[in-house]
């Protein structure tokens, strides 16, 4: 193990502000690894600071004097990603007007950081596996096979085990690039490092435009501490720089501090789980939302079929409002309607209306209701899969039967058209 005084060299050197003993840990950590050329895997939260450590290895490895590239795979489209790391050859693919070296060739000898690595594609995942084991690639448009001496650092924010399981990343190179796990602490498992980041941040800010920096009160401390920071380092920074420009008293009590800490840090809803055997959990944002509405315009169904049966049986009683128990589930206090008295016939009393009409015109206008909500009952009837059909009919028909345009509109992919029209069984 590292001693004390070599964990803070280190953190001088790369600028890692903070004491607490997890990040502590994960330098140590670092610092072991470094000299191998095992693979690492760093994982955190978005903005916990994953990229200073893939800098650590490298600085501190044998490697040190070779390259070193930061590769956010999230940020390459799919379609390009297998160029931009392993290369291409001449008219491999349009706009292929000349050879290209990939990161994995011109790395060689050095180290290369694939960021938010469970965003790669499949396929890519494959050629990555191959380079990992034998240290082989092959470039697009290529059938000649090379060779590459380069040391892997991964990282991602989501989790790999989870990704595995639902088949959106490979299990054989989970395991491959596991082979040294390290786990950055988000900042709010780091105590009393919040003040000391807060204080750096600050202080940079005042040296930069010639200010006096801000101090924060010992309630403004406690205040900052019980904040989550989702964002991490970098919402930690922000916030710094918000008080630092906008305040004009330069020290900073808890109220003070309020106002640019947000208050809606709930999270986003979680997504439900089926309720049927063998029902599936995984549903994307459109069918989210197409759920959302048909659970609406149930709802409303059943409130027209309210009315419709108050109005046929003349008056609101306790067996119509047993027969609609679902309308009231979310009332925050039950209401009881045995003890309302029967409704008064209508015949007693005297209807009064804003314009006067003729008797005739008000049953016409009432027979129209009762027809509109009949209709409506029998548009309920159309499931989810029907609503999705005729909106790829229509965008097809709207793009002259052309699916790449049909597919952007639809905000799907053109792959993911072509699957919805085969399984649809549309001409």
């Amino acid at each position: 193990m590292f001693s004390a005084s070599e964990i803070q060299s280190v953190k001088q050197r790369f600028g890692i502000i903070g004491n607490s003993p997890l990040l502590n840990h994960a330098i140590s950590v670092a610092m072991q690894a470094a000299p191998t050329d095992m693979t690492v895997l760093i994982t955190g939260e978005s903005g916990s600071g994953k990229e200073s450590f893939s800098k650590i290895i490298h600085s501190l490895s044998t490697r040190k004097h070779g390259k070193f590239i930061a590769i956010n795979c999230g940020a390459i489209p799919e379609g390009t990603i297998d160029s931009e790391l392993f290369g291409h050859e001449k008219g491999s693919f349009t706009g292929a007007h000349e050879a290209r070296k990939g990161y994995f060739e011109v790395t060689d000898g050095g180290s290369i950081f694939l960021d938010e690595i469970g965003e790669m594609p499949l396929g890519t995942q494959a050629r990555l596996l191959r380079v990992l084991e034998n240290g082989e690639f092959i470039k697009v448009g290529s059938s000649k096979v090379q060779k590459t001496n380069v040391r892997v650092i991964a990282a991602t924010n989501v989790n790999l085990i989870k990704a595995v399981e639902k088949g959106k990343f490979r299990e054989d190179l989970y395991y491959r690039l596991n082979t040294v796990p390290i786990y950055v602490p988000p900042l709010r498992e780091r105590g009393e490092d919040m003040i000391l980041l807060f204080r750096k941040f600050t202080t940079d800010f005042s040296e930069k435009y010639n200010v006096k920096p801000i101090s924060l009160t010992e309630d403004a401390k406690k205040a900052l501490l019980r904040f989550p920071f989702p964002g991490n380092i970098r919402q930690l920074k922000n916030i710094a720089e918000q008080v630092s420009l906008l305040e004009q008293e330069r020290e900073v009590d808890s109220p003070t501090l309020s106002k640019y800490l947000p208050t809606n840090q709930t999270r986003l809803p979680a997504v439900f789980a089926g309720t049927g055997a063998g029902e599936s959990t995984d549903f994307t944002e459109r069918e989210l939302l197409y759920k959302v509405l048909f659970d609406m315009k149930k709802d409303m169904n059943e409130l027209k079929k309210l009315v419709l049966e108050t109005y046929q049986s003349g008056g609101l009683n306790a067996n119509i409002i047993n027969k609609h128990q679902t309308l009231f589930e979310d009332l925050e206090s039950p209401v009881s309607f045995e003890q309302h008295s029967p409704p008064v016939q209508s015949s007693n009393v005297p209807i009064v209306l804003d314009t006067q009409k003729s008797a005739d015109e008000d049953n016409l206008y009432e027979d129209e209701a009762i027809e509109d909500i009949i209709h409506e009952e029998d548009d309920n009837s159309l499931s989810l899969e029907k609503k999705e059909k005729e909106m790829i009919l229509k965008a097809l028909r709207k793009h002259n039967n052309k699916r790449k345009y049909a597919a952007s509109d639809l905000g799907i992919s053109e792959r993911t058209l072509y699957r919805k029209i085969k399984q649809y069984d549309i001409d």
